[in-house]
């Protein structure tokens, strides 16, 4: 049995519309035999710098004089949504959640949408690194590394993380710690993780401190050495997570990523919902 997918978006996340369903993602669960799976849609509170020529034409109603806003989160029609599906697919556990945005810069925010429901799954996530000149933060895309050295990107973005897992206690799992890498330069180096091995020790250690789980992420795989700094850290638990936002790529790479994370000391609990953990 494969691992439940930790990290699902639907059609109530905003980059997904058009392409996330949350019926048909129950629909492709249950066809792979996914003991569970978690919606944890977008909410993203900063506004960032995205000059509107170089904006997806599905977004471009979002961005105005060069500032991308990101539209709220419908909380009420997304649980509306996920108690329908829970009565459609009673053989499957549907978690709802949401996928937090640098939550520890918008602490009112954050609190406001977590008071309008509930929430199974919650996961804290860095998607922009703040601003050196004290402007609107910089999201983190495939032109984050033209104005920037590889390593500071790198370590920039590790630092935010360990901040956020420092000041803020509104999430349970830390999703994607290698977010950069998905847009690593095709002329630079190979990404190696023993180059910032000390940032990435800081933040695991600060995350096993906090008492919370590492997301393996499977939109990129997971550089083996980061889940054994984990459990060298004394990490507990481990959720996996395709961050799919369309049906078909629920539970991608999850066979390897479940490998993985035994080798290294984890295990299923005796629950198939549960978070794995450490043997």
């Amino acid at each position: 049995m494969l691992p439940a997918d930790g990290h699902v978006h639907t059609e109530f996340s905003w980059d997904a519309a058009g392409a996330g369903h949350m019926q048909r993602s129950c629909e492709r669960a249950v066809a792979l035999g996914l003991p569970s799976i978690a919606f944890t849609d977008h909410a993203d509170f900063a506004p960032w710098p995205w000059p509107s020529g170089t904006v997806p034409a599905g977004w471009r109603a979002t961005v105005t004089e060069g500032l991308m806003t990101v539209p709220p989160f419908p909380v009420q029609e997304y649980l509306t949504n996920v108690e329908r599906c829970r009565d459609m697919f009673p053989g499957l556990r549907i978690l709802s959640g949401v996928e937090l945005s640098e939550p520890h810069w918008h602490p009112e925010r954050t609190r406001d949408l977590l008071g309008q429901g509930s929430f199974d799954r919650l996961l804290g996530s860095v998607h922009c690194l703040p601003a050196s000149d004290g402007g609107h933060p910089r999201a983190i895309d495939d032109d984050i590394f033209d104005n920037r050295p590889t390593a500071e990107v790198i370590r920039t973005y590790l630092a935010e993380v360990t901040n956020m897992i420092k000041t803020c206690d509104q999430f349970a799992v830390l999703a994607h710690i290698d977010y950069p890498v998905r847009c690593w330069p095709a002329d630079a180096e190979p990404f190696d993780p023993d180059a910032f091995e000390d940032e990435f020790r800081e933040a695991l250690g600060t995350l096993k401190d906090s008492g919370r789980a590492l997301e393996i992420n499977t939109q990129l795989p997971l550089a083996p050495r980061v889940v054994q700094w984990w459990r060298d850290a004394g990490g507990e638990a481990v959720t996996f997570g395709s961050d799919a936002h369309d049906p078909e790529t629920i539970a991608r790479g999850f066979a390897d990523a479940a490998a993985m994370a035994e080798a290294y000391g984890f295990r299923p609990g005796q629950d198939p919902f549960e978070m794995w953990g450490r043997a």
